[in-house]
């Protein structure tokens, strides 16, 4: 996991050339204020948060709102105390910790706390203030807390008779980064002073403010108390609207919320309504994720998660668009252009590279190259952005860009036939030669469309490593043999099965609705299918990240057990691509049965316990949620479903659905192909027909 880090995109690539931080591994009475008291008060140590013993505080159970660069993390309870990552943030800073409500110096009863969508959660509590009410409550509270800083409280009196209520929100701050409050070091809560209709709390560094509508009729700096009175008649309402803000910030436009928002709105119905809840929360979730550059302000890409990787990461950032082009290309090109600034330049063997952090492999192997894999996956994406209707011009503006990959990938690999780890002694991860076989072709296959030379070498070299690879990553046993995750420097093989085999299934579109040949043959992608589909990697809920009888598993490790649900996606797509609809539809009713325990917001992982009848998938309690490459799962699973390959240069778009329809029938509208919308239908039959498309836009063969 990353520390958390401000989302500018400066910041995001400084850290990607330098390294970043990484830290540890997951695992009464009313106040009765009388006026305006303009004096600050002592600064406040906040409470240690209880049973936090080291590593990253749980967010397992947050209700998390997310319209980066803000957050509002909160507890079921709706108070936020301070304690924990509780609090309104902007930008990786905590604005504000504490806001505490109070009705007739009584804390409200909590009753139902949710999310509305992705930036929004809503908390409802009850009050009782009469003595003599009986077991029914007088007062209703209801709290809409926003990611953007708004939260409203509205009071309801449920009573038959008139009642005097004081209001009181007890608010304060630390004006802490992220990283810090996440390390249980935030420091003291700070003094507040009197400001405008509010509080306002200040450091040399940072400030935020609070301000209330309508004003409060009290305000006492030294405790932080704003208060009001409310005269409510039976079944009236009345509401205070806090607003929490920093000093020359404009409000919030969240690029996912604008109408410039580059994913399209699509839809999904049918026989299965989890489908329709999946695709709306999933694209609802990849739209408080989006990004823009300040200096590029029309180039948007995805944050790799909340709360912990709210900043730019190559590889989740590509491997997210890729999956999401079904809603249209404009988040494709952002990426890339984004990525393309950052691309290492200048003499020696890294030119071309795209810089990333290091990334946890689990316990066989050591940790891999995220710049390795963003690397590759750039002219892949490319490629296939330009196939789901990219503009030409933009292809051929990104092109150096991925013709300079496409030159590190040979000069990596030199005269061997495998690319190794860029460290000295580094293994050679099938998952990496899957990544760059796939880049090879379709690699060569973009230069060879637009003109450019180097698509003979490229199919030549991906020729060879294709014919070592089904003899040298493929191992023999009882079971059938596997494709083995890697080879030492000395050439033996590394044999544990884990998710990481699931990018051999994926081997990229090309045109004419064709994908590319891959690393395995027939048989041995068959052998795959039935090892992906059999229980050791199959927990039920998802595919497990290392199989449950090999040596080190772990259902909670991140990297060594657990769900992850990019690579159970993957695994979806690759099956029904290759034909193997049984296994596939094992993973995927296993996902959508865990979607639907996640309210179908899916974290980035989760335990990989085995599933049994009642049972529910357990959380783990330091993955992001919401998380880019999880919510973008969301939409290759449907669409994966349906088939849909368009090749818009051709004209053409081919559906290859799953003949096994394992949703019954499914409707997706709303997608773009060509630029233009797009909506198809797969009937019980797994028979499937374009009911909306580009003029001119042909049905392949």
């Amino acid at each position: 996991m990353h520390q958390p880090t401000s989302p500018s995109t400066a910041a995001d690539n400084r850290r990607l050339r330098d390294g970043p931080p990484w830290p540890p591994s997951p695992e009464g009475g009313p106040a009765q204020p009388r006026g305006r008291d303009p004096r600050p008060a002592p600064a406040r140590p906040v409470p240690p948060v209880a049973g936090r013993v080291g590593g990253l505080p749980p967010t397992h159970t947050a209700l998390i709102c997310v319209a980066l660069p803000c957050l509002a993390l909160s507890t079921e309870h709706g108070q936020l105390t301070g304690q924990g990552l509780e609090g309104f943030y902007r930008a990786g800073r905590r604005l504000l910790a504490r806001c505490q409500v109070r009705v007739a110096g009584r804390e409200p009863l909590a009753v139902q706390a949710r999310m509305k969508g992705a930036d929004s959660a809503r908390f409802v509590g009850t009050v009782r203030v009469s003595p003599a009410a009986g077991p029914d409550p007088d007062v209703v509270v209801e709290r809409i807390r926003h990611a953007d800083g708004t939260e409203r409280i509205t009071l309801r009196n449920c009573a038959l008779h008139p009642l005097r209520l004081p209001l009181e929100v007890a608010l304060g701050t630390d004006l802490a980064d992220l990283s810090a409050v996440a390390s249980g070091i935030p420091g003291p809560e700070l003094p507040a002073s009197v400001h405008d209709s509010g509080l306002r709390w200040t450091t040399p560094t940072g400030n935020a403010s609070v301000t209330a509508d309508p004003p409060p009729a009290d305000a006492l700096a030294s405790a932080g108390l704003l208060r009001w009175e409310f005269e409510l008649p039976p079944g009236a309402t009345a509401s205070v609207e806090l607003r929490v803000r920093t000093d020359g910030a404009a409000p919030l436009r969240a690029v996912g919320r604008a109408a410039t928002s580059p994913l399209a709105p699509a839809r999904a119905t049918g026989d299965d309504p989890r489908a329709t809840s999946l695709l709306r929360t999933s694209i609802d979730d990849l739209q408080a994720l989006l990004l823009r550059d300040p200096a590029h302000p029309f180039d948007s890409y995805l944050a790799a998660g909340a709360p912990w990787r709210c900043g730019l990461a190559p590889a989740e950032a590509l491997a997210a668009a890729r999956m999401t082009l079904p809603l249209g290309t404009r988040l494709a090109a952002g990426t890339l252009r984004t990525l393309a600034r950052t691309q290492l330049g200048g003499p020696g063997p890294q030119t071309g590279m795209i810089p990333g952090p290091r990334r946890d492999a689990g316990a066989h192997l050591p940790p891999g190259c995220t710049g390795t894999e963003a690397t590759l996956l750039f002219p892949v994406l490319l490629a296939e952005a330009r196939r789901w209707g990219l503009p030409e011009q933009e292809t051929r503006e990104l092109l150096p860009a991925a013709e300079r990959c496409l030159t590190w990938l040979r000069t990596m690999a030199e005269d061997r036939t495998y690319l190794c780890d860029p460290q000295p002694g580094g293994p050679a991860r099938g998952e990496t030669q899957a990544h760059a076989h796939r880049a090879a072709l379709l690699g060569a296959d973009l230069l060879d469309a637009c003109d450019r030379p180097g698509g003979a070498g490229l199919r030549e070299w991906a020729a060879e490593l294709r014919k070592a690879f089904r003899a040298d990553f493929w191992v023999e046993d009882r079971g059938g043999g596997r494709p083995a995750a890697a080879l030492t420097p000395d050439g033996r093989p590394l044999t544990h099965l884990g998710a990481t085999a699931v990018h051999l299934l994926d081997t990229g579109l090309l045109g004419a609705g064709q994908h590319a040949v891959g690393l395995l043959d027939r048989v041995q992608t068959e052998q795959l299918a039935r090892l992906l589909g059999g229980p050791a990697m199959d927990s039920g809920w998802g595919l497990r990240g290392l199989g449950a009888k090999e040596a080190g598993h772990s259902p909670f490790g991140h990297r060594s057990g657990a769900v992850r649900v990019q690579e159970t996606a993957l695994a979806v797509a690759g099956l029904v691509a290759a034909g193997y609809e049984k296994e596939a539809g094992g993973l995927l009713r296993g996902l959508f049965a865990a979607a639907e325990h996640f309210g179908h917001r899916l974290p980035e992982m989760f335990a990989g316990e085995q599933r049994s009848e009642g049972s529910a998938p357990l959380p783990h309690p330091a993955a992001c949620r919401p998380a880019a490459t999880a919510a973008a799962a969301g939409v290759l699973l449907l669409t994966a479903l349906a088939g849909i390959r368009p090749d818009a240069p051709a004209g053409t778009v081919t559906l290859r659905p799953a003949h096994s329809a394992p949703l019954g029938e499914l409707g997706l509208t709303g997608l773009r192909v060509a630029g233009a919308p797009f909506s198809v239908r797969v009937s019980r039959l797994g028979l499937a027909m374009v009911e909306e498309a580009a003029a001119g836009l042909q049905l392949g063969v």
